[in-house]
């Protein structure tokens, strides 16, 4: 997991380990990458924006390496555009506000195969791209 700001970054991992082993808490996109590549992670959630490398350059690397792992990204931006671009990318996009009720959801879906995109963006088809709609659940 990624995040940049240290109080959240406990608080999630607080939540998510409640269900899930949490192999890893890093700052910057780059450890991300490398924690990604050391520990192989079943799934990665990561901040959007962070210092350096954010969280979707991170994700792309990681991807490359590891193209079956599934990737949650949490952010306090609730732009449709940016979570259509997300989904591109990963395969949850959880706005921070609602990470509390949302994020356990969002990793369970995800690791099924499947989306997730906090309801208060909408519908997730609308946010995708037909190729990725075409997966979601």
């Amino acid at each position: 997991m990624a995040e940049d700001h240290l109080p959240i970054a406990e608080q999630l991992r607080e939540l998510l380990g409640e269900e899930f082993d949490v192999l890893a808490v890093v700052t910057h996109g780059e450890a991300l990458v490398k924690a990604a590549r050391r520990l192989r992670p079943d799934a990665v959630v990561t901040d959007i924006s962070m210092p350096g490398m954010d969280g979707m350059k991170a994700a792309r690397e990681i991807l490359a390496d590891r193209p079956e792992t599934p990737v949650v990204f949490i952010t306090v931006q609730d732009d449709p555009m940016l979570a259509r671009t997300a989904l591109s990318v990963g395969r949850g996009y959880v706005l921070k506000a609602s990470a509390g009720e949302e994020l356990i959801d969002a990793v369970r879906h995800v690791l099924k195969g499947g989306y997730f995109v906090s309801p208060a963006l909408g519908r997730i088809d609308l946010l995708m791209d037909d190729q990725a709609s075409s997966g979601a659940s």
